[in-house]
């Protein structure tokens, strides 16, 4: 039995505002998203800490409204803020993997939502093999780190084995290749 239309929407209610995300994005987006939270989830085993992939919204102040993103990839540890389908505590990472119906959202309003809630870990990963990495610094986001993969050996420029740790979870490391893997 299918779901209804309703039941398939996926939607996001930001400053009072709901914008729907549906269609689902390309499958580049989805391979993105895998490989980043099989790398974390592996990472976080035999750990309070745990990882979602688009899943579970994030209502980033609950006692003034009911706004809520839905990030794609998520890490929370506090788990007393988890409650039903939602967590309402502040994540310590969040990836959005851009799609062409929410990469303005992602990279202003999203980032900013993020930024004030004290996330200090954001990263804006782009199908097309771009990832920007960003750090809260003094309730700031400084970005960090600025990627565009090149995985031609014979370039100059390769850096598909460049590798990235979490910052919050040094443990955790990815190369460039292993985000993107598959999306070819």
């Amino acid at each position: 039995m299918g779901l209804s239309e309703t039941e398939r929407r996926k939607e996001e209610k930001i400053n009072g505002v709901i914008y729907d995300m549906s269609p689902s994005p390309n499958f580049r987006h989805g391979i993105i998203n895998s490989n980043i939270h099989t790398i974390i989830k592996s990472g976080l085993k035999n750990s309070l800490c745990m990882v979602s992939m688009e899943n579970l919204d994030f209502r980033y102040h609950p006692e003034v409204n009911d706004d809520y993103l839905c990030p794609d990839i998520m890490i929370v540890c506090d788990r007393k803020h988890l409650k039903g389908g939602s967590y309402d505590g502040v994540p310590r990472f969040v990836a959005e993997t851009l799609s062409h119906s929410t990469a303005k959202r992602d990279k202003t309003v999203k980032k900013d939502v993020y930024e004030r809630a004290g996330v200090e870990e954001y990263w804006i990963v782009s199908p097309q093999g771009a990832i920007e990495i960003y750090y809260l610094e003094s309730g700031e986001y400084v970005m960090e780190q600025s990627y565009m993969l090149q995985k031609d050996k014979e370039d100059a420029d390769y850096n598909a084995e460049v590798e990235i740790c979490l910052r919050a979870f040094p443990h955790i490391k990815m190369t460039l290749g292993d985000i993107f893997e598959g999306v070819d």
